[in-house]
């Protein structure tokens, strides 16, 4: 049984590795690109004049566009280069854990199914909405931040080849990290399939996913979405979709969750080196997560009511 669990989840992890792969490969390597031409720089001075408004600096503009365009690494990679203050790193941590990499994690959620527009407004949303508030409530923060030691790659590439060589590269390298985690990620999910043990963990989560507003069903992509990130959730949830029946609802449902809170242990540790509180940052992702969501559940649940007696009434 487990040489036969092992192919299988080997071919659904290769399967699920080449679906997200053609939505994250030529992402990569355009916005690699992009990086050398004046499109990058000139988003950034449009965005700059809003900064102001969410308590941060014009400077703050350049580690937002690199985070959302590419991932947290180069958004981090750009703070380390420049000052900010406590409260401001703090701001952009926030905003960058519910707001990056939106194109790939964006793209890879159509996959599953959700509207581009939903994923994009709540993500978007909750960076600004958060920030807002924080600048709001926090008044202290003003000294400047220290960060920890990283080494972070500054090499500029020169020359056209160079630089598609370097998106080609970056583009590769995502890809190899995806599969990395996905292959192995199914072959588990695969095995614990065959030996009927996720069945028992969705009775166990059943209660919370029930909370929701979800089916039980949905369980084992939040545990991936938690622990792998929304990307690697996203081939969880094609899987489940497709095996598992999973509804359209709980499809939504399940990525605004996610969408707020994944990669909880990841995106929340890569923040230390910048000398913020994680603990707070942890605890604004999942609160606002489960808030988020039981409103819309809620909302959802009351409209498809109404619905229903309406057409009783017909």
């Amino acid at each position: 049984m487990l040489v036969n669990s092992v192919k299988k989840g080997l071919l659904v992890g290769l399967k699920t590795t080449w679906t997200l792969g053609k939505v994250i490969f030529p992402v990569t390597l355009i916005v690699a690109v992009l990086q050398y031409t004046p499109v990058l720089p000139w988003i950034i001075k449009v965005i700059s004049p809003l900064m102001k408004l969410i308590g941060l600096s014009g400077d703050a503009a350049i580690p937002l566009v690199l985070g959302n365009f590419l991932n947290l690494y180069a958004a981090i990679g750009a703070i380390l280069t420049l000052d900010f203050s406590v409260k401001e790193v703090f701001i952009l941590a926030v905003m960058l854990s519910f707001s990056h990499n939106l194109f790939i994690e964006s793209g890879v959620a159509m996959k599953a199914g959700v509207k581009i527009w939903i994923i994009l407004t709540t993500r978007l949303g909750l960076a600004f909405v958060s920030a807002a508030v924080i600048n709001l409530v926090w008044h202290g923060g003003s000294e400047q931040a220290k960060y920890g030691l990283i080494e972070t790659n500054t090499a500029q590439a020169s020359g056209l080849v160079e630089i598609l060589l370097q998106g080609l590269e970056k583009a590769g390298l995502g890809i190899l990290q995806l599969a990395l985690i996905v292959i192995p990620l199914m072959i588990v999910i695969q095995f614990l399939k065959d030996i009927q043990w996720l069945n028992k963990f969705s009775k166990i989560m059943a209660p919370i996913t029930r909370s929701l507003g979800m089916q039980e069903n949905t369980s084992t992509t939040m545990a991936a979405g938690l622990l792998f990130g929304l990307a690697y959730g996203a081939g969880v949830m094609i899987q489940a979709v497709q095996e598992d029946g999973v509804s359209k609802k709980d499809v939504t449902l399940a990525f605004i969750f996610l969408v707020a809170c994944h990669a909880v242990v990841e995106d929340t540790l890569i923040f230390v080196p910048l000398g913020i509180p994680v603990w707070p940052l942890f605890l604004i992702r999942l609160g606002v997560a489960i808030t988020l969501t039981l409103i819309v559940g809620t909302i959802w649940r009351r409209t498809g009511m109404l619905k229903r007696k309406e057409a009783s009434y017909e």
